[in-house]
């Protein structure tokens, strides 16, 4: 059989988290796996939001709809747009990494630029669909790079992988201005801004009437519900849309039906709305306070924030990926999310974890390297 390959590798994060299961198998002992991307503070509690739901109605047990269940669409339209965008707009997607891949076949673009340190499922994405790559320093850089970028697109994600990082929204909501006013598209990659926000933000109305700017979102990180792959795509360019319906439809044959009532029912009904807001409670909390203790102990790597704030799930420490697995913490080494061959013996030097993740356990790993 004559095999189209794909010119890319399996992930390395899964790969090191099958070292770290080999490891503790072998010797007995907890390893802290600090190399992936989900929150694990504390996992939502369904059990209210599932009882309500009958799997016996038509709606769960037929193909559902190319572009979602228009009341989902609806509620995704109150919560993240504040009732000011449309159903016509948002297209339920299998993830936003899906959503990522439907944007990369659909937009005629020369390349797409990506910062440059940046998840490296961008690069492999990319790849496999044969769109060309370049970089970008960073968003302050970024605007004086426009005169350049005519037919090209740009990712940004904020906050950020595999920094963590955030940048203001008043700067930020200028550049994504700037840029859609000259016509370069933008793929705005946004999984971890609602676990920290709620409807009052507002920050998705005031982007939404941007005709070049198309918003790839999730609810694996602000709702816990990475295993249900589910997430949304909003574009106000009808050409667009349209297009990224028919690529749905030939590759997904719709979102599951169980996923798509979850959420809803997370988004309109009283016990999902707490479910949401206890889980989001205890993630805030504990990430704040693991980010804090990096902080308070010289293990954050502050040259990486000059710019922004460390707000995301994520953040760079000042430790190789080799010394935290020393002390049973899995991390994944930052020269791992460059491209850049100057950065990358530099990046080699720092690491990327995971912050979403009990605080009493993060201290009982990271105390004894603080003492050392």
């Amino acid at each position: 059989m004559k095999i189209k390959e794909s010119g890319v590798a399996l992930s390395h994060i899964v790969e090191i988290g099958e070292n770290l299961a080999a490891l503790s198998a072998r010797t007995g002992a907890e390893y802290l796996r600090l190399n992936r991307g989900i929150n694990s503070v504390v996992n939502i509690d369904l059990r209210e939001v599932i009882a309500g739901i009958d799997f016996n109605t038509a709606q769960m047990q037929t193909y559902p709809p190319g572009r979602g269940f228009a009341a989902l669409r609806d509620a995704i339209n109150a919560e993240y747009f504040g009732g000011e965008s449309s159903r016509d707009n948002l297209l339920i997607v299998p993830g936003a990494m899906n959503g990522l891949d439907l944007l990369a076949q659909s937009v005629d673009i020369e390349r797409l630029y990506l910062p440059v340190y940046y998840w490296g499922c961008y690069f492999k994405l990319l790849t496999i669909r044969g769109v060309q790559r370049a970089e970008y320093p960073s968003l302050d850089r970024l605007e004086s790079m426009i005169p350049r970028l005519t037919g090209c697109g740009v990712l940004i994600c904020d906050p950020g992988n595999p920094l963590g990082q955030k940048y203001d929204d008043a700067r930020l909501l200028a550049l994504l201005r700037k840029l859609d006013a000259a016509g370069v598209t933008v793929f705005f990659d946004s999984p971890y801004r609602r676990v920290f926000r709620d409807a009052t933000d507002t920050f998705y109305r005031e982007i939404r009437p941007l005709r070049n700017v198309a918003i790839v979102e999730s609810f694996s990180k602000s709702m816990g519900l990475s295993g249900q792959r589910i997430g949304f795509i909003h574009t106000t360019d009808p050409g667009l849309y349209a297009e990224l319906e028919k690529r749905t439809m030939y590759t997904n044959n719709g979102v599951n039906a169980f996923a798509q009532t979850l959420v809803l029912r997370l988004l309109t009904t009283p016990e999902g709305r707490r479910a949401v807001a206890d889980f989001k409670a205890a993630t805030v909390r504990d990430i704040g306070l693991n980010i804090a203790y990096l902080k308070e102990n010289g293990l954050l790597a502050t040259e990486f924030y000059r710019e922004s704030m460390p707000v995301g799930i994520f953040a760079i420490v000042d430790r190789s990926e080799k010394e935290l697995l020393e002390h049973r913490i899995g991390s994944v080494s930052l020269d791992f999310f460059t491209r850049d061959a100057a950065l990358a013996g530099y990046a080699s030097r720092f690491s990327r974890i995971c912050v979403s993740v009990p605080h009493t356990k993060f201290r009982e790993f990271f105390d004894p390297l603080v003492r050392r």
